[in-house]
């Protein structure tokens, strides 16, 4: 089999393979929860791609918005309403953030999570440090209240699949060629006319949407949110450590990432529990090291087919004896 029929082959096999994970591991819970589990970090790291990856703008401060109604409604109902306010709140903070580069942005966005964090913790109606809970026992299908994981694993592949699809559509638009100008060199991008500061923001309102989504989506499987998990900055460091390691600014590097850390934390829980609650620190932190040091380009970088470079041919006059006289 040539290798131009096995690359055509591949996504189609890996395509099928990830549509029939659920039923190749009926029957065992935790592998059907880590399926789901992986999509849902690979839409919030893919979120975070659109701003970290292709802007080059690292706002580790991009944590989960989630919106729980107090009107009875069922919680993916709050869903819209979260991403409207995401979309807000990034516009609000991106115009003064994002006027900031490097770790000057990074250290803003951390203060500005941190900030909400502490404000959710002390609000009555986001439940204050206790969080909010969903529905005890499921009232309609709309309750998104499953016993099996199986039917989040789809509903999360679906949201992932727009999600890269919309990526992939923006990598080749007039938004994703300036985006990646401005990653290479802001003033060279301004110096031809683009306006940097206008495609930052959307890029950030664009990624704070999807990162709201995402949270509604973790409220709808878990049925609890509090501070900690919907803003903690573990959350967002999760973000950029899995866009990071697998490519950030390729199109699969989130998933990539996700793919790998996510079934190592949950393993580390499982073999370790109260004993390895530190560990994620220590993971995480070693994986920033490898990546800086041996990977700035991600795994996915590794299979990149890089052009052969020519032989050069001797030049025949070279090989020439000299003559004696000057030309």
């Amino acid at each position: 089999m040539s290798g131009g029929v096995r690359r055509r082959l591949l996504p189609g096999a890996l395509g099928v393979l990830v549509l029939a994970y659920p039923l190749l591991v009926s029957g065992f819970p935790v592998y059907e929860r880590l399926g789901a589990l992986v999509l849902l970090a690979a839409i919030g790291a893919s979120a975070w791609n659109i701003v970290g990856g292709y802007a080059g703008q690292v706002s580790v401060g991009h944590s989960s918005v989630v919106v729980y109604t107090h009107l009875g409604w069922p919680p993916i109902a709050g869903a819209p309403l979260g991403m409207v306010l995401s979309v807000g709140v990034a516009a609000v903070i991106g115009v003064p953030t994002l006027r900031l580069s490097g770790h000057y942005f990074s250290m803003a966005t951390i203060a500005v999570a941190e900030l909400v964090r502490v404000l959710s913790s002390t609000s009555d109606f986001l439940g204050g440090a206790q969080g909010l809970g969903g529905p005890a026992m499921p009232r309609t299908v709309f309750d998104l209240s499953f016993i099996s994981a199986t039917p989040f694993y789809y509903i999360f592949l679906a949201v992932l699949a727009f999600l890269l699809g919309l990526t992939w559509w923006m990598e080749r638009s007039r938004m994703g060629f300036y985006l990646r100008a401005i990653k290479d060199s802001e003033r060279a991008a301004r110096s031809l006319g683009v306006s940097a500061g206008r495609y930052k923001l959307y890029a950030y309102m664009l990624s704070g949407a999807f990162t709201a989504l995402a949270g509604s989506l973790y409220l709808c499987m878990f049925g609890f949110v509090d501070p900690e998990s919907g803003f903690g900055i573990l959350i967002s460091v999760k973000m950029v450590v899995m866009a990071a390691l697998g490519g950030a600014g390729q199109l699969f590097g989130p998933l990539v990432g996700a793919l790998i850390l996510v079934p190592l934390e949950e393993l580390s829980n499982s073999y370790l529990g109260g004993r390895g609650a530190g560990l994620t620190f220590v993971v995480y932190g070693a994986i920033i090291v490898i990546i800086a040091r041996f990977l700035p380009s991600g795994l996915l970088s590794l299979f990149e087919r890089r052009p052969s470079r020519p032989i050069a041919k001797p030049d025949p006059a070279a090989s020439r004896p000299a003559s004696g006289h000057a030309d």
